[in-house]
């Protein structure tokens, strides 16, 4: 019961910031899928402020926005479904674990903390991937797309008609192997780094069992920092098999090298190899700059607030518990 009520909290409390932070840096956020999938033969952005400025001058200021509706909208149910499922995960780990060892004192290690971050994500991006997949798409259309999405429910009936429902979880794969070093990263580092600097009590930052909030933040952001980094390259090939057989995409998607015809991937390891053949390894980085900058504060503030929340509303089970 404590869990189901994290899982609301988190949902009526964490949500509406969730979506504040996600408006807050919605322009980064389209500018890294844009750079993910520009087509290397037609560039239009060189970087993130450079790019920025192009979408201001060609789209407006709506422009820097396009899919963040849609965007907040999914993590409306992708937080409360996180998070509860992380409890569940973790208590059901911990469990098998006592009863293996025989040690009913025995605490999640930074290994099955991985799983349950793991198991977290998986189940939270599964259930929510329709929604990013047509999100990527509203955000990579411009104002010059021979068709246009008129929002998520459009997009979503537009897909299931013309690609069929499979096409709903085009990229699901990368993302579902991504969301193990990712989610489970920032759970594992978040923790661990709490763990470490309350038994060691390093330079003298920590005076009692309590981290300060700027403390939590710093574990945060270094999780985010690994676990954005160490995954990146999964999200890459996401974004770009997402693009694969839409007959209506813009010249921006990557081409042939013609600027205008999409390559076709026939799954996840040809867009790795069909990437790294024709742009290099360093297109598996693409728009890592403005990921990192929306990403690693967001995740910190993710984690602080969350049990910031349950301490004032009384749920005494924590993220490491």
């Amino acid at each position: 019961m404590q869990s189901l009520a994290s899982a609301s909290l988190s949902l009526l409390v964490e949500s509406p910031e969730e979506c504040q932070s996600r408006t807050a840096v919605a322009p980064l956020e389209r500018m890294k899928i844009l750079l993910q999938v520009q087509n290397p033969h037609n560039i239009k952005y060189n970087g993130t402020i450079q790019g920025l400025k192009y979408i201001w001058r060609t789209e407006g200021f709506r422009g820097l926005f396009k899919g963040n509706g849609t965007n907040c909208a999914r993590i409306v149910p992708n937080s409360a479904v996180k998070f509860f499922s992380y409890e569940q995960a973790s208590k059901g780990i911990l469990h098998l674990y006592q009863q293996q060892t025989g040690n009913e004192d025995a605490q999640l290690t930074p290994v099955l903390r991985l799983g349950a971050g793991a198991c977290a994500g998986i189940i939270a991006m599964s259930a929510t991937y329709p929604m990013d997949m047509v999100r990527g798409r509203i955000t990579v259309q411009t104002e010059k797309s021979p068709y246009q999405y008129r929002g998520m429910f459009h997009a979503l009936t537009t897909v299931l008609k013309e690609e069929g429902p499979r096409a709903l979880y085009k990229g699901w794969l990368p993302s579902v192997i991504g969301v193990v070093p990712y989610v489970g990263l920032n759970f594992a580092v978040y923790e661990s780094l709490k763990d470490w600097l309350i038994k060691s009590r390093p330079f003298g930052l920590v005076q009692d069992s309590e981290l300060s909030v700027t403390t939590r933040l710093a574990c945060g952001a270094a999780a985010g920092t690994i676990g954005q980094t160490v995954a990146y390259p999964l999200d890459v090939i996401r974004r770009r098999m997402q693009m694969t057989g839409w007959s209506h995409a813009a010249s921006v998607i990557t081409g042939d090298g013609r600027g205008k015809v999409p390559l076709e991937y026939t799954g996840m390891i040809d867009a790795f190899r069909k990437t790294v053949r024709h742009e290099g390894f360093g297109a598996l980085y693409k728009g890592l700059v403005p990921n990192s900058v929306k990403v690693v504060p967001s995740i910190a503030l993710a984690f602080v607030s969350y049990e910031m929340v349950k301490d004032i509303l009384g749920v005494e089970i924590r993220i490491s518990d």
